[in-house]
């Protein structure tokens, strides 16, 4: 079942986005959050009108996507950037394509226009692969970005349209 976070999640969210910190490469974080820092980022989140989802499995939150400012200046307001986590014992199921669809149909139900990946690290060839099922194509490669487990990580950039995309021009105010 996908359904809108709730702070009840939260420590779910947190167990899965820990280890994701520290096994994967997905997140340049160091270290992972406790749950009250992702308890402020979920929240401000939900505060801003981002979607934010999380799958269940038997009562039990195995996986999580949301979309939020890709920036923060005004003139970024209609672009939303992805995030999709799923537990270790949840993946290659289809939990993660599930999450993202839900995501871009909330975020295009919102009026956002752009949705942004930012995939941590080349090699994940799963979450390439996964964007591009769903609309998304390749637009850049950051080479050597971060520095992660030993290495050196590129960033993918990836790039879909939602609802009108660019071919309408938003409101004055910035609107849909």
């Amino acid at each position: 079942m996908i359904r809108p976070a709730t702070r009840d999640d939260i420590a779910d969210i947190t167990a899965i986005y820990a280890d994701a910190v520290l096994h994967g490469s997905a997140s340049f974080e160091y270290e992972p959050p406790d749950e009250a820092e992702m308890a402020q980022r979920w929240q401000a989140l939900v505060d801003g009108g981002y979607p934010y989802l999380v799958a269940e499995i038997g009562g039990v939150v195995r996986g999580y996507a949301y979309a939020g400012p890709y920036h923060r200046r005004p003139g970024y307001r209609l672009t939303v950037e992805d995030s999709v986590y799923v537990a270790p014992e949840a993946q290659r199921y289809g939990l993660g394509r599930r999450l993202l669809s839900a995501v871009i149909a909330e975020a295009e139900r919102r009026g956002f226009r752009q949705m942004v990946a930012v995939i941590g690290d080349s090699g994940h060839t799963a979450s390439i692969a996964l964007h591009e099922a769903l609309g998304f194509r390749h637009v850049g490669t950051l080479r050597d970005i971060g520095w992660k487990h030993g290495n050196w990580l590129d960033s993918v950039l990836m790039q879909r349209p939602l609802g009108a995309g660019a071919t309408r021009p938003a409101g004055m105010d910035g609107s849909a």
